[in-house]
């Protein structure tokens, strides 16, 4: 029987923000060019596939607050590199995920005289939409170590990913590594990726790529050095 979703739980996050609570749609758009091989000889045309490509376009309200949808998208559109998450049925780990590292080209306000101020963002991927899982939303407090449950691809494989990390809540007092691990029996692990450190109190998002072979297993690995405060992060990957 087939499994439906309902687009409520969908969630969206573009950098240290979780744009959820201000977007009411999001669509991902995935593309292939087709160069034409047609011939004297054919009754049919031909193709063969070329470059691929991917866009996210959302919409939803306007929020001049400090933090919310207008300050987010505005800085936005004047930065080389962002990252962006999208995942349809939620975001709970080992649900799909739609991953990108790219440009925000469009961002527009819509006021009419008689509705709620609305917005819309074109998202502009570099290097495609890549489909993968949700490997954490967690929420880690002091200065303990703490790991996800890991995520069963089915086999490894050989060709990299890519992985995304968003920080939306930040109030620990010192610096947080966030770590993806791969596994090839859930019981030992190893590091696959390291983010960046993030600094106490900030919130980030950081788009990072691996090569070669990515095992059956991924999960991720926090480590805040600080003693007080928590950090709200959440971690997508895709393999290639």
């Amino acid at each position: 029987m087939p499994t439906f979703r309902h687009g409520k739980k969908t969630a969206v996050l573009f950098n240290g923000t979780d744009m959820s609570p201000f977007l009411n749609e999001a669509t991902t758009t995935q593309e292939i060019e087709t160069a034409e091989t047609t011939t004297f000889s054919d009754s049919d045309k031909t193709y063969i596939t070329g470059l691929a490509d991917g866009t996210i376009s959302t919409s939803g309200l306007f929020d001049s607050s400090a933090g919310a949808s207008d300050a987010v998208l505005s800085g936005m559109i004047q930065q080389d590199d962002n990252t962006f998450t999208v995942l349809p049925a939620g975001n709970e780990i080992g649900n799909r995920a739609i991953i990108a590292n790219g440009q925000l080209t469009t961002y527009e306000i819509s006021s009419p005289v008689s509705d709620v101020i609305a917005i819309s963002a074109e998202i502009q991927a570099d290097g495609g939409l890549l489909h993968g899982v949700a490997l954490a939303s967690a929420v880690n407090t002091g200065s303990a170590s703490a790991t996800t449950t890991g995520v069963n691809n089915g086999g490894s494989t050989a060709n990299g990913g890519l992985y995304n990390l968003h920080v939306t809540s930040n109030t620990h007092d010192g610096n947080s590594t966030i770590k993806v691990q791969h596994s090839s029996d859930d019981v030992t692990y190893v590091d696959l990726v390291t983010f960046t450190s993030v600094s106490a109190s900030t919130t980030v998002g950081e788009s990072i790529t691996s090569t070669g072979t990515v095992n059956q297993y991924l999960r991720t690995l926090s480590n805040l050095a600080g003693a007080s405060g928590s950090i709200t992060y959440h971690v997508a990957a895709a393999r290639r």
